[in-house]
């Protein structure tokens, strides 16, 4: 055989593989849950901002219920502040899913990229990336099973922090970071993302240029956003409906969430 028909076999069983990876259904979730959460003391004083409850249901036993309704198998939880709160709350097995800490000393000094930083040694296959402050309807979580997506919400003038444009293939253009205009092209990031692997392998290797720069203090979207500005990541949108999640930063926001009807239901039992 000829080297350009090698080189033609190398490259189809390159990109079969590829597609394969990409219609891989996630079933393993990354839950970033160090951080204080100062914003919602006294409240978080002697608990993490996850163990919180919106209508008596804290908000990582919501989490859970939307895990194990998609048939989650494994749970990686960055824990920091009040950790052994949360391991006394999960265990080692809930929801059906295997439960992995990845523990971060330096929770006071620093934020979510140094956290998903941490996690690079313990996920080498294809994950949801969670925050730990979102409540949300579980049926929404279906369209983010599949690797290298982003869920985004219609930009409202109540919301702040990250933002993106999308552009007409459907991907996403560019992130905006911090203060943003209210453009109507704009879509505000709801915190979760899947990856794929070779995307994570991608991240890891620029999380490590961070970490390396002593850089612990940001946020890991700086690094997507660089990434996508470069070509070197491509994400694909799923729209959340905006009446069906909450981000809980503030007391305010904890109020606001629990007025949210999709989120009102039955307390679910969690398989262990």
């Amino acid at each position: 055989m000829n080297a350009d028909r090698i080189g033609m076999r190398n490259r189809t069983t390159s990109w079969t593989t590829s597609c394969r990876r990409k219609n891989e259904q996630v079933s393993t979730a990354l839950l970033l849950a160090a951080g204080i959460g100062s914003r919602l003391s006294p409240f978080t004083d002697m608990a993490p901002k996850c163990l919180l409850p919106v209508n008596e249901i804290p908000i990582l036993e919501r989490l859970i219920h939307s895990l194990q309704i998609h048939r989650f198998k494994r749970l990686v939880v960055v824990v920091g502040h009040q950790a052994d709160r949360v391991r006394q709350f999960l265990g080692n097995r809930a929801g059906g899913m295997d439960i992995c800490y990845v523990t971060s000393h330096l929770y006071k000094t620093t934020n979510n990229i140094y956290s998903l930083w941490l996690a690079r040694h313990v996920i080498n296959e294809p994950f949801l990336l969670i925050e730990s402050d979102l409540v949300f309807d579980p049926a929404m979580l279906r369209d983010m099973l599949q690797p290298d997506r982003i869920a985004v919400a219609r930009l409202q003038p109540w919301m702040n922090g990250t933002t993106v444009t999308i552009n007409r293939s459907r991907e996403i253009e560019a992130f905006y970071c911090g203060a943003h205009k209210h453009d109507y092209r704009q879509y505000k990031t709801v915190n979760i993302y899947s990856l794929s692997t070779g995307t994570w392998q991608m991240v890891r290797e620029r999380l490590q240029q961070h970490i390396s720069g002593e850089m612990v203090n940001g946020y890991y979207e700086t690094v997507f956003a660089d990434m996508v500005r470069e070509g070197r990541l491509s994400f694909t949108p799923v729209l959340f409906d905006t009446k069906r999640w909450y981000e809980i930063d503030t007391i305010a926001d904890l109020r606001a969430a629990e007025q949210i009807r999709g989120l009102h239901y039955r307390r679910p039992a969690l398989a262990t």
